[in-house]
């Protein structure tokens, strides 16, 4: 009886230590850049960026990073959209007092539901650039 118990308690153990163990890792997208632009108050130059965030939302810390580097770190919103985007997608906007440069405005990537907004009250006027 008793080596039943024992048994019993080890198969339980078992199935549940992986999932108690592991946190929830990072969504991840890619960020391809064209040309130069601004994510919080970081200038991101034109190349292609790892995106991570953590959280479910509404608001998400993201890593933006370059070789496994982080160059820069931010918050968002997490948005979810009806159904998953068929390409990755920038959406950018000018930045304040400066027309000639560009702030990320909306990430999209491709085959996800999750979008990341950044600068929310910038948004209007944006241009969507798809890449």
């Amino acid at each position: 009886m008793n080596s039943v118990k024992y048994l019993m308690l080890t198969a339980a153990f078992t199935l549940l230590l992986p999932g108690i163990g592991f946190a929830k890792t990072p969504d991840r997208g890619t960020l391809r850049l064209d040309q130069p632009a601004e994510i919080g108050s970081t200038q991101l130059q034109a190349g292609t960026y790892q995106v991570e965030w953590n959280g479910t939302g509404p608001d998400v810390h993201v890593n933006i990073m370059q070789h496994n580097k982080t160059v820069a770190s931010t918050t968002a919103q997490l948005k979810m959209n009806d159904k998953a985007a068929s390409q990755d997608a920038v959406v950018t906007a000018p930045v304040p007092n400066n027309s000639s440069e560009k702030q990320i405005a909306e990430i999209d990537f491709s085959k996800h539901k999750e979008a990341l907004i950044f600068n929310s009250n910038s948004a209007n006027g944006s241009s969507q650039t798809k890449q």
